[in-house]
This record gives C-alpha cells, structure tokens and sequence, in this order.
C-alpha cells in the first residue's frame, strides 16, 4: 500500500443515499444485503405503450421535504435527489447545516444527463401555451452543474466545485476526482458522489433504440440478470449517493468517524465505439490497473470487486475478461458482485451508490449478493456472489464503472 501523509489522505466521514431500495444508507444497504430487488412497474409516467415498462424508481420520496415549494418547481429531479443525499451525508459526518471552512470545501456530483427531461416538459408544454410563455428557470435548470450548485449553495461551499458528465462513469468519478482535489491541497473537505433521474419517456426511447433495456415487464424483481446466461439488458434506475471526504488530519482533529479510506482512483477511455466497450475489455482492465497503481495496491491485496455489471451481453462478457487479465488465476478467488442487480443502473449515480455498497461492505464485513444469478454463462465464470449474502473480512474494495463512451473509472477503498 502507497505511503501518503496525513494531508494526502483522504477519508470518508459521511454518507447518503436515495435509492430505489431506499431513501437512506441504512435502508439502502439493509436492502442489498438482503437481495431484495428495486426493480417494478414505472409510476411516474404512463409506459403502457412502451414495449418497456419498468424500472427502479425511487420510491416515496417527497421533494418537499428538502425544499420549498417554489425550489422544488424549478429545480430538477436529479437535484432534489442530490440535495436529499448530501443532507443525509452532511448529518452523518456531524457537520449539519454547513461546512466548517467554507473557503476550504467544494462539490463533485456526477451526472450523465442533468435535468434535460426539464427541457423536454417544458418544450411539449409550451407547443401548447406559446414560446412566449417559456419559463426563466429552464435553462438554469436543464444544465448539468445544477445538483453541484444546489448542493453547494445549500451548505455554503466555497471552494472547488465540479460536475463530471462521462456517461456510467460520471459517479465514480466524481468521487475519484473530488479526492485528488484534497489530495492536491486545494480543500479539506468535499462532497461529492452522483445524481440521475432519467425514467421519463424521453431517455427510454433513446435508450430502446439502442437495444440495452430488459423487457421482462411480467417479472420485473428478475428482470436485471448479471452475468447470467439469460440477461437480456439493464432496468433504467434513478437515485443519488453522497459522500463527505475529508483530508486525514483534518477528520482526526475534529473528532470524526472514519468509515473508510480512498485508497486510489483511475479514470480513461477505450477510444473505441460510442456505445459498445472495447472487444477484450483493455480500456476496463487498463483502468483497474492504473487504480491499483495509484493506491499502490497489488492485485493480490484486492478482497472484494464491485462490478459494473449492467446484465448486457457484451458488458458483462468484457469486465469479466478484463478481470482476469489483470488478476490472473486470483481472478477466480476474489467475489464480485453487481449491485445493479437490485438497483438497476441509475447511469451517473450508479458508481456513487457502488462506492456506498463499497465503504458499508468494508466496515460491515459483508458482501451484498447479484441476484437472479440461476444459469451460469461460460463467458462469465468468475464467484459472482449468487444471490445470497457473504460474510467476508473486506480491507481492500475495488469498485468498476464503464460507461458509454469508453469513459471508465476505477476506485480503490479500504478500511482505514
């Protein structure tokens, strides 16, 4: 394990969560370590003639209880689920209201799509009432820095701020990204994590037309199928996941509970196809390398991979070469597991929520399992954790995002 300083140490002080097996950590994980699958029938818009109609939303959650009703009207759905999150994580590190330095904290939030569906509504809305009827508050709320703005406005953090926008990726990233951040001596403390809220009529015939969902709408809690011979797609998922990172020293000198270590991170990309990963994996398996490499880890102190996963055929097949290239025969003795699985991929905060699943599996000492596991493919034969939880002394967690675009991103946590 690489040596750093106190100030080149980055720690996880505090976390949130809305998921769609979830509205916090607790019910999050509890969920997960109980393979209990998000996955249902679509609520929030009528899909009864699409030819998909499920997904993981997240379930219950009330804006209003974040903002005020007006803020709530222009803001997007990906912020309010940012905002949720990072009160979540705020109060999980001790911190309430506000940051204790402003000057010295910043804002990393991953999202792949923003609120763009706001630009959707508001257009079908004013084909109707009139182009002079538009509202003010579209552009600012269609743009994609807009969770990373609410988020640091909410708790006064004057300091570095940044939104990630690589597909798949973006969460995982954001995170990576807000670490180097401390790393480099520009904050002691960031937020930072992911936020997506795309079930809306819009991103699912995108997403039809590139043939990725799954269309079990009959058994939509077996739908999302991992490694499985028989995964046919991803269910389209929203949810948001925060975390507080702070520099070593300072966590110790304000008293914090430390939950976990950033250890490294990597980011790159397959420069390949738009949609389709590289053919062997390289750009993943790169990827995973240079993580490792920058947390000075060996492939053989890694206890634990949380997969991509995302139940296509062609994702899984490659993460799974691309793990065995780099681990060799220890490819075969480390679990891995697909949280996707029961969330469904929630795209830019699928990789924040991962990170979560990570830091709770390293302090709780338990894997959470890929359910709906039944039929082994030959293509995938690696110990994906089947459908029942492990228990496992996890000091070490690598965590895989691959997103469209070949935009990939690696994190390593580790117990501290």
């Amino acid at each position: 394990m690489r040596q750093r300083d106190l100030h080149q140490r980055v720690v996880v002080t505090g976390m949130g969560a809305v998921t769609p097996v979830g509205l916090s950590v607790d019910e999050t994980w509890q969920g997960l370590v109980a393979g209990r699958s998000g996955i249902a029938t679509i609520t929030s818009f009528d899909a009864g003639e699409l030819p998909v109609r499920i997904a993981g939303e997240v379930k219950g959650f009330q804006a209003a209880d974040h903002l005020v009703a007006e803020e709530v009207q222009r803001t997007p759905r990906c912020a309010h689920l940012a905002l949720a999150a990072a009160t979540q994580a705020m109060a999980d590190a001790g911190l309430g209201d506000e940051v204790p330095d402003p000057g010295r904290a910043g804002v990393v939030i991953g999202t792949a799509n923003g609120g763009i569906d706001v630009a959707v509504d508001e257009w079908e809305r004013v084909k109707t009432a009139g182009l002079a009827d538009i509202e003010s508050y579209v552009l600012p709320a269609v743009m994609a820095n807009r969770p990373a703005h609410c988020v640091g406005q909410r708790f006064r953090c004057l300091g570095y701020n940044a939104t990630i926008t690589t597909a798949c990726a973006s969460g995982t990233q954001g995170i990576g990204e807000a670490a180097e951040v401390i790393r480099r001596g520009s904050a002691d403390l960031m937020l930072a994590g992911g936020a997506e809220a795309m079930i809306h009529p819009s991103f699912y015939l995108a997403l039809l037309a590139l043939r990725v969902l799954t269309a079990d709408n009959e058994h939509p809690e077996r739908a999302m199928k991992p490694f499985d011979a028989r995964r046919d797609g991803f269910a389209c998922a929203e949810g948001a996941a925060i975390l507080v990172l702070e520099r070593l020293d300072h966590a110790l000198a304000r008293g914090a509970r430390i939950y976990a270590e950033v250890l490294g991170y990597a980011a790159n990309s397959d420069a390949h196809h738009v949609a389709i990963p590289d053919p062997v994996g390289a750009g993943a398996g790169r990827c995973m390398r240079w993580a490792l490499e920058n947390a000075g880890i060996a492939p053989a102190e890694v206890d634990y991979i949380n997969a991509h996963g995302p139940a296509t055929e062609v994702g899984d097949r490659t993460e799974t070469m691309a793990i065995k290239a780099e681990f060799g025969a220890r490819a075969y003795q480390v679990p891995v597991s697909s949280t996707k699985s029961m969330i469904g991929h929630a795209s830019g905060a699928a990789g924040a929520i991962e990170a979560v699943a990570c830091v709770k599996t390293i302090a709780d000492r338990i894997i959470h399992p890929t359910i709906n596991y039944e039929e082994p493919d030959p293509d995938c034969d690696l110990d994906y954790v089947p459908n029942v939880a492990r228990q496992a002394d996890v000091r070490v967690a690598l965590s895989n995002s691959f997103g469209l675009g070949g935009q990939n991103a690696c994190l390593v946590l580790g117990r501290y």
